[in-house]
C-alpha cells in the first residue's frame, strides 16, 4: 500500500518561512520523480517544484529563489524549504510520486496572512 504523508504546513506571516516534508512508503522511493503542487480555492492544481530521481529540480516561475525542494532517500522523504513566502503562496500542498504510476498525498494546508 503506497502511502504518502505530507507535514509542515501552518499558519505563517508574509515574509516567514515554512518546511513542508512528505514521507512515502510502499514504493522503491530512489525510482520516483518526487514533485510538490498547490492548489489554492477557486484555482486548478499547478507544479511548484519537482526534483528527479537524479536530483534534477524544476521550479514554478512564482517560486523561484525562494523556494528549494530536495530528497533524502534514506529516509524516503521529500521537503520543501519555503521562504519568503507571500500570501499568494496561500494553498493546499500536495506530495506526489511519480514513475510506473502516480501516487498523491492528502495536503498540507499553507496560510500566509498577517
Amino acid at each position: 500500500q503506497v502511502q504518502l504523508v505530507e507535514s509542515g504546513g501552518g499558519l505563517v506571516q508574509p515574509g516567514g518561512s515554512l518546511r513542508l516534508s512528505c514521507a512515502a512508503s510502499g514504493i522503491i522511493f530512489s525510482f520516483y520523480a518526487m514533485g510538490w503542487y498547490r492548489q489554492a480555492p477557486g484555482k486548478q492544481r499547478e507544479l511548484v517544484a519537482s526534483c528527479t530521481s537524479y536530483g534534477t529540480t524544476n521550479y514554478a516561475d512564482s517560486v523561484k529563489g525562494r523556494f528549494t525542494i530536495s530528497r533524502d532517500n534514506a529516509k524516503n522523504t521529500v521537503y520543501l524549504q519555503m521562504n519568503s513566502l507571500k500570501p499568494e503562496d496561500t494553498a493546499v500542498y500536495y506530495c506526489n510520486a511519480k514513475y510506473d504510476a502516480s501516487y498523491w498525498g492528502q495536503g498540507t494546508q499553507v496560510i500566509v496572512s498577517s
